[in-house]
């Protein structure tokens, strides 16, 4: 089965362009450094089945972090037989940077001229056949979040051809061909062009495994030095400096820059990203999301829940006494507790969520948080994991392998897991804001920032070390598509649907089996060594015990052991909010620390896990104070 591989750079619309060509399979999102492995999906290109992998981000096929290199080394594992370049054609000059390495590669190339609306709204005017015939390649406009020209993209497919690499200066082209020359036997041999290997070499990146122990470490060094004293500069830098001149040469020969339109995009960051006005702003909108996903959470679980409850005590009713019909009636609670308990607060939630990733407020969030960032000493790409922890902690770690440094990856690891996912939402919202208020959930919101912030700051004094200045890609303004929209709420519901509900299910049979066992009173003794300092009954020990398998699960179960949806008979606000703001912080989820063991390693991983419960029993005593104070 052929393969064809997206490659481009960050937020160019390379997700959005698998979904529409395979089904909704990724979360594509309005900011860069989403997709951090590859994603595989099936598709038909001239009624043949292909296979099409999405892969990571990047800016160049030199890796500067894990997830470039995942990129790069599948482009050069031989599996490849077509490359779709996606390129950003609002931003045609820079893109085209990594265009012209493509070419170095020498695969077959479609290049995708995607946002085109972008593009036309900066004023910028792209001539896409004339850009094809320097290139040597196909060239398509597309605009893949609206589906426009996906239908030619494919049709180009069976064309794709090499592309036509770039001349350099002479004596750069000097140093590529004495490099060239060494390398050709093993890198033909190997399936990978001399001349791009001979560029990797004299950029300094380490060379493919086939050539590591051929002794070449002397040659490329003599042609690197000679480049370095004809230049007097890093041969890197020479090579990327050349390229960009290339990409900025096609680019005055195809495109024409003429005036902008000025829309209510570009007046909208006078506002929200006003060095005063940000803040209280972002407050705001914080709020207003967590009011909206309160009402209406809130109305539907109020039409749900009574139904559903009546429903219950009739089928325990005619199910009797016996072990078999206690189970059957603990699932059937699980059952009813996903549909009236859960997904009333998770679907505006992460619909809400979407919506804001795709307008492109969360980058904005991101750079309003640098100050932080700052204090932690991680600036950079540390904020797009702490970004994506309010879908899931799992990708959170995942999009740490963008970070460079060994000790940012452990620290932003260590406080994205804090970051309060969908899951603990679902208890903010299902327990705090419907009993206490949705103030008091916006109040645990803001409580989690300062916790980690002040986390943060013991690390970076536990483990000195300084990141990276903020490079941040902000993306435009965009008005998404409802289907787009409905389309991210479905993946990532999915895996609620898939994996949590099912969990519901059997944990809450799980559940009536301890109860009907008898063990449920030991199970709890042995939790009070957090249930009796949070000053929480002994019976929200064993919902803590499961909230281990999903955060839902914590909620579920609190109704389930005091045998009553209406927790407000068994819990004072207090203990509301003491027990919401402990399941913030508390051990990850066992699908989160999978994610951890693979990405740190478990020795790691079990200090992430004493530093995240050290840290929800202290915030849980601060809160039983503040409860007691009011």
């Amino acid at each position: 089965m052929k393969r064809i591989a997206l490659v481009g750079q960050p937020n160019s619309g390379k997700s959005t362009l698998f979904n529409a060509l395979v089904g909704y399979r990724a979360v594509a999102s309005n900011f860069p450094g989403t997709t951090v492995e590859l994603l595989r999906g099936k598709g038909l290109v001239g009624g043949e089945p292909v296979e099409i992998v999405d892969l990571p981000g990047t800016y160049s096929l030199l890796a500067g972090d894990r997830a470039e290199q995942v990129a790069r080394d599948f482009l050069t594992s031989g599996e490849v037989d077509v490359v779709i370049n996606v390129v950003d054609a609002s931003l045609l000059g820079r893109s085209l940077e990594l265009t012209l390495e493509l070419a170095e590669l020498g695969l077959p190339l479609v290049v995708c001229l995607n946002m085109m609306d972008e593009a036309q709204h900066k004023g910028i005017s792209i001539d896409a056949n004339a850009l094809s015939e320097l290139l040597g390649v196909p060239v398509v406009e597309t605009v893949a979040a609206r589906g426009v020209g996906l239908k030619r993209l494919l049709s180009a497919i069976p064309q794709a051809r090499p592309a036509r690499p770039p001349k350099y200066a002479a004596d750069v082209e000097r140093a590529i061909s004495r490099v060239e020359a060494a390398v050709r036997p093993v890198a033909q041999a190997g399936a990978l062009p001399p001349r791009y290997v001979a560029i990797r070499l004299l950029s300094g990146d380490p060379p493919p495994e086939s050539l590591a122990r051929i002794g070449l470490a002397g040659e490329v060094e003599s042609a690197r030095e000679e480049l370095a004293r004809a230049r007097g500069e890093d041969p890197a830098l020479v090579l990327s400096g050349e390229r960009h001149a290339a990409a900025l040469g096609l680019f005055e020969r195809v495109a024409e820059v003429g005036h902008a339109r000025v829309s209510w995009r570009e007046r909208a960051d006078d506002v929200l990203m006003h060095p005063f006005l940000a803040y209280p702003l972002l407050a705001l909108i914080l709020f207003g999301l967590f009011w909206i996903v309160f009402q209406v959470g809130g109305t539907l679980e109020g039409l749900l829940l009574p139904p559903l409850e009546g429903l219950s005590e009739g089928l325990a009713s005619l199910a009797g006494e016996g072990l078999f019909s206690q189970l059957l009636v603990g699932a059937f609670q699980g059952l009813w507790a996903g549909v009236a308990i859960v997904l009333p607060y998770l679907v505006p939630f992460l619909f809400l969520l979407a919506l804001l990733e795709d307008v492109g407020y969360l980058p904005r969030v991101g750079y309003l948080m640098d100050a932080l960032m700052h204090r932690m000493g991680l600036h950079g790409k540390s904020v797009i994991p702490f970004l994506l922890g309010y879908g899931c902690s799992v990708p959170a770690v995942l999009a740490t392998r963008i970070l460079e440094d060994e000790r940012d990856r452990l620290v932003t690891a260590a406080l994205a897991v804090m970051v309060p996912c969908a899951g603990r939402a679902i208890v903010v919202f299902g327990l705090v804001a419907r009993y206490v208020g949705p103030g008091w959930a916006l109040f645990l919101y803001l409580l989690n920032l300062v916790v980690i912030g002040l986390a943060g700051w013991v690390l970076k004094r536990v483990l000195p070390g300084a990141g990276p200045g903020l490079i941040l890609e902000i993306p435009p303004y965009r008005l998404p598509t409802l289907r787009t929209l409905l389309g991210k709420v479905w993946l990532r519901l999915r895996d609620f649907v898939v994996v949590a509900w099912p969990l519901l299910i059997g944990a809450s049979a799980l559940f009536a089996l301890i109860e009907a066992l008898g063990w449920t009173a030991p199970l709890n003794v042995g939790a009070r060594l957090f249930t009796w300092p949070l000053g929480i009954p002994g019976e929200a020990g064993v919902p803590l015990v499961f909230g281990i398998l999903r955060k839902e699960l914590s909620l579920v179960m609190l109704a389930q052991a005091f045998g009553t949806a209406d927790l407000s008979l068994a819990l004072s606000h207090g203990q509301m909010l003491v027990f919401a703001g402990f399941v913030l912080f508390y051990m990850p989820c066992l699908a989160t620390l999978a994610a951890l063991g693979r990405e740190l390693g478990w020795r790691r991983t079990s200090l992430v896990l004493l530093l995240t419960t050290g840290v929800a029993l202290l915030v849980g005593l601060v809160l039983r104070l503040v409860a007691l104070a009011l």
